[in-house]
């Protein structure tokens, strides 16, 4: 995947504010391979380009001695997770939680694994990690019944490729350059997703920055997801007329075999 000219324009003029604006703080300028992905009829997924540069207070290059570590985050959403018991032979639903904030997609990636990089305080605070993500259950629940489940959430997405951890995907270059390549699968939801990296010396967040991408639904598929949320009935019969529709021109086909 090439990067646009518009996303290295973008970096060569973060470069120039940090050199031009005597900035006291170490500073990361990202950047990503598509600000847009549009999900049409066919879509198997995308693969997106995080990168940019880290540069200290006086301009010159950080990332030698510097650990980086993005973490690209989907729309957040409520979710039931039902636990299935064997019941005579028959799989029936059985204990159930309910999340109130569980990420539709969450990947992260890093230049090592987060474990050296950082403590586990740390890793918690900026969520670095899948060992780290926080579900928050609703309800009262038991800690050990709190933390069953959210392995058990975590392990369903992971399986999907919804929830990744990508250690040692990070690359830098010239000891100023960075980037990382993160895969969204083709069952990715729509919304806006925030990328946020993070520069990491001697176990501290030393610098971070966000970008987002939009992820939206185009041509049919869009006028159907438009029409469910905002014309239910329109949506109803229209389902129902291409049900019937697809049911009479079945027929037809076995009719004349």
């Amino acid at each position: 995947m090439t990067v646009g000219v518009t996303g290295f324009r973008a970096l060569f003029l973060g470069l120039c504010a940090l050199l031009l604006g005597g900035a006291r703080d170490m500073v990361l300028v990202p950047e990503i391979s598509q600000h847009e992905i549009e999900v049409r009829q066919g879509f198997t997924g995308a693969d997106l380009l995080l990168y940019g540069a880290i540069l200290s207070p006086e301009g010159a290059r950080a990332a030698k001695d510097t650990d980086i570590v993005v973490v690209l985050e989907g729309p957040v959403r409520s979710i039931v997770l039902r636990e299935k018991q064997k019941v005579a032979g028959v799989w029936v639903n059985a204990d159930s939680t309910q999340f109130r904030s569980a990420p539709a997609f969450f990947a992260v990636a890093s230049t090592r694994p987060i474990a050296d990089i950082v403590d586990d305080k740390t890793a918690a605070i900026y969520e670095l990690g899948l060992k780290w993500l926080q579900l928050s259950p609703i309800g009262v629940i038991d800690p050990a019944e709190q933390a069953r489940f959210s392995a058990g959430l975590v392990d369903l997405m992971r399986r999907q490729g919804l929830y990744q951890e990508n250690e040692g995907a990070v690359k830098t270059s010239g000891d100023v350059l960075y980037q990382a390549r993160i895969s969204l699968p083709s069952s990715v939801q729509t919304g806006t997703y925030t990328a946020e990296t993070f520069a990491i010396r001697k176990g501290k967040v030393v610098a971070s920055a966000i970008t987002q991408v939009d992820v939206r639904k185009e041509g049919f598929e869009r006028f159907v997801a438009v029409n469910a949320e905002t014309n239910g009935l329109i949506y109803g019969l229209f389902a129902v007329l291409l049900s019937v529709g697809m049911g009479w021109l079945a027929g037809r086909l076995f009719a004349l075999v």
